[in-house]
């Protein structure tokens, strides 16, 4: 019964996990959600989820019910059978009508303790499905990897990629997108293939390409977010699977356009909660950037509280905290995938200062949506469904009327990597 109980206890737990999931995403979509009308598809989910989850709570709780219902049965029979033997001794003359009724009061002292038995089992088979749950999770293991056998160089750092390929394990393949789950990975197609390029330390590079080419996963590749399928990226000469994530994460600084910004003070903000970073160091690192002035304005400076995810904040506000949170890191290498939406122009100019400050004597890939933001790269690297189409010196492109990316900058670069 426990085993039968513990499997349906976790299958309501799973559901649970569900809709809390479900709900968490919906109310951070509200605006989205009710501005284009879909606010019927999004209760009729929900209320999926949430016969589901019932249908699974009533399942666990009539098997656990089952444990109440035996524990019962089977003390009813043996009262029954308790009072049969007490009569049988008695009329039979073996036993007195003081052992009969022994015999039946004890079996009767029995009840009470199978209550507070079967009541710890009923909570144990709860717990069992949470403490599997639980080793689950434990018995999780990343699938990258650290084998220390190396440590980054100091200064900028120079990338060489030899022959990239890689697949995310749970893309299906868009040829066969009906093949079994089990031969997804087998399918799937590669998200890139055969990169190759070499950006020496210092230098800028552009990087281009359609939606879906593959520019995030270069990048999340050569932060090691992932591990490749086939090929090596190298850092400063370095092999970045033989050095330590904590040192690679270190060396590396990231500015995405979706700036993760916490409910907390600028000052939280901006260390990451590392007490470690004083207020020397953080107006040290606003004062380079040209930010220093902007957080003074601010009501309480770096003790300025913000709200969730950012709130009270502009999306290029917000992005100027991401470039002194990453300057504060002092990294060899920068990534950053650049702001497509629109600024103020005080902003922007405040945004344009900081980019150049903060790569300033430091490498960086730049995937970049504007003219302004090419011309700082020194190479260029266009991608297409995953594969190199164009890479070279971005002065020597330029010159070639028969490049890719002039054509790019005669047509309009926004227009024509939308």
């Amino acid at each position: 019964l426990q085993r039968l109980a513990v499997s349906r206890w976790a299958a309501y737990r799973q559901s649970t996990t569900d809709q809390f999931s479900f709900l968490e995403e919906r109310f951070g979509a509200t605006e989205d959600i009710r501005s284009n009308g879909a606010e019927a598809y999004t209760i009729s989910r929900l209320e999926r989820l949430t016969t589901t989850l019932i249908n699974r709570r009533r399942s666990a709780e009539l098997t656990a019910n089952i444990t109440f219902t035996g524990t019962n049965f089977l003390f009813l029979v043996g009262y029954a059978l308790g009072l049969a033997i007490g009569a049988w001794l008695f009329t039979t003359g073996q036993a007195s009508i003081g052992t009969a009724f022994l015999i039946v009061t004890y079996i009767g002292m029995l009840s009470g303790p199978l209550d507070s038995i079967r009541e710890q089992f009923q909570d144990l088979q709860q717990a069992g499905a949470s403490i599997g749950r639980i080793s689950n999770l434990f018995g999780l293991q990343p699938l990258v990897r650290e084998q220390v056998t190396a440590t980054l160089p100091a200064g900028p750092l120079a990338v060489a990629c030899e022959q990239l390929t890689f697949t995310y394990a749970d893309r299906p393949s868009t040829l066969n997108p009906q093949a079994p789950e089990d031969n997804q990975a087998a399918s799937a197609e590669p998200v890139l293939q055969n990169i190759s390029f070499s950006l020496a330390a210092g230098k800028t590079l552009g990087l281009l390409g359609r939606t879906g080419s593959g520019k995030t996963t270069l990048t999340r590749l050569i932060a090691r977010l992932y591990d490749l399928d086939a090929g090596t990226i190298m850092l400063g000469g370095v092999k970045i699977d033989t050095v330590a994530l904590t040192d690679l994460r270190k060396r590396i600084g990231v500015v995405t356009q979706d700036v993760q910004i916490f409910q907390a003070s600028i000052r939280n903000n901006l260390t990451l909660f590392q007490p470690a970073i004083d207020d020397t160091q953080i107006e040290g690192a606003l004062a380079q950037l040209g930010l220093l002035e902007w957080v003074r304005t601010l009501p309480e400076g770096l003790n300025t509280q913000l709200g969730p995810g950012g709130l009270g904040l502009s999306a290029g506000e917000a992005q100027l905290l991401a470039f002194a949170r990453v300057f504060l890191k002092d990294p060899g290498l920068v990534i950053m995938d650049e702001a497509s939406s629109r600024l103020d122009p005080a902003t922007e100019r405040l945004l344009e200062q900081a980019v150049g400050r903060l790569l300033q004597g430091r490498t960086a890939i730049i995937i970049a949506h504007r003219l302004d933001t090419v011309q700082r790269a020194d190479d260029i690297l266009i991608l297409n469904h995953g594969a190199i189409l164009e890479y070279g010196q971005r002065v020597a492109l330029v010159n070639n009327p028969d490049s890719q990316f002039a054509r790019l900058l005669q047509v309009g670069m926004q227009e024509a990597l939308a």
